[in-house]
């Protein structure tokens, strides 16, 4: 039995292979995560139904196991809503934020650094989050 907030084997197991600089994708009910695999991810589907599981949620514990320094998502045109960003960056507090345009997001995610990508539920649009592992401080190491 575990008792961390992620139980999910294959998540756990694709996260305990990620090192420093890997890269985790929350993807949306809509991205194809078929074409966008690369050669070193895994993919896990927990998209049930539309709105389950949704992309916060799993960021949520995600950030229960896992430090990040950094996330990347798709700019979004000027009209489009993207509510969902400002949730990203409340959860995410004190880490780098950058937008790519959409073809680059895109290759971004085909990278060999791209170690698990988790397709949700989600429904609202440019809800694609890339996030960049960090590592685990030590108690001694504060100021690093």
């Amino acid at each position: 039995m575990l008792k961390t907030a992620v139980i999910h084997p294959t998540i756990l197991e694709a996260l305990a292979r990620s090192g420093h600089f890997a890269q985790v994708v929350i993807a949306d009910g809509n991205l194809p995560v078929g074409a966008m695999t690369g050669p070193n991810s895994t993919t896990v589907h927990l998209n049930f139904r539309p709105g389950l599981l949704d992309a916060v949620t799993v960021l949520e514990g995600l950030l229960e196991v896992c430090p990040f320094q950094g996330a990347i998502v798709m700019e979004k045109p000027a009209e489009a809503n993207a509510d969902i960003h400002l949730a990203y960056k409340n959860l995410l507090g004190d880490v780098s934020w950058d937008e790519m345009e959409r073809w680059a997001f895109y290759d971004k995610i085909r990278e060999p650094s791209t170690t698990l990508i988790i397709q949700t539920g989600e429904q609202r649009r440019f809800a694609n989050l890339i996030l960049i592992v960090g590592v685990v401080k030590m108690a001694e190491e504060s100021s690093f």
